[in-house]
């Protein structure tokens, strides 16, 4: 009896097994009951069984107000999926002729991505024989990196690929 991701827990009659162990609302246990006796019990507090755990043996059943036990497992989900960061790679792209306010809109640029939690790439590309002056991008890519380093950590370091020069920052924090 697998629980597949958003399906309804299995609870009163249709929990099959022949032993349960049984919690009861306030949650201490009751002890070892059969699952008949166990539905009956719930029924009779005006509450309802719930399968908890079925990986134990015997599977541990709780007895509960199955609207609210519904909705509070709803509301745990939302929280943890909240709390999950999405991490984005975000590109930024310049030559290595870069004019200075220029440089400073894509440094500008990779500030907010770091900000926001986002790795950044950050490319210099090349164009025709300025493939010779791999020097001069890998001094700028430094150069960025170290005007990043308070807020962000160079993970993979600046290298040729092709005809750019790519290297990647991300939030020190991260």
């Amino acid at each position: 009896m697998k629980k597949k991701h958003n399906e309804q827990p299995v609870i009163n009659e249709r929990i099959k097994y022949s032993k349960v162990r049984l919690i009861d609302s306030l949650g201490s246990q009751m002890g070892i009951y059969s699952s008949e006796q166990a539905c009956k019990i719930a029924l009779e507090q005006g509450l309802d069984l719930v399968i908890i755990s079925d990986k134990s043996d015997p599977p541990v059943c709780r007895i509960v107000d199955y609207g609210k036990y519904k909705f509070t497992q709803e509301k745990k989900a939302k929280e943890a999926k909240k709390k999950q960061q999405n991490i984005n790679l975000k590109e930024v792209k310049m030559r290595y002729k870069i004019e200075e306010h220029d440089y400073k809109v894509r440094l500008n640029q990779a500030l907010r991505f770091l900000q926001s939690g986002d790795k950044v790439k950050v490319t210099v590309v090349f164009r025709g024989r300025e493939i010779q002056h791999i020097n001069l991008a890998l001094e700028l890519l430094n150069k960025m990196a170290k005007d990043l380093s308070e807020i962000a950590e160079v993970q993979k370091s600046p290298s040729r690929d092709g005809r750019y020069m790519t290297m990647i920052l991300s939030n020190q924090k991260t």
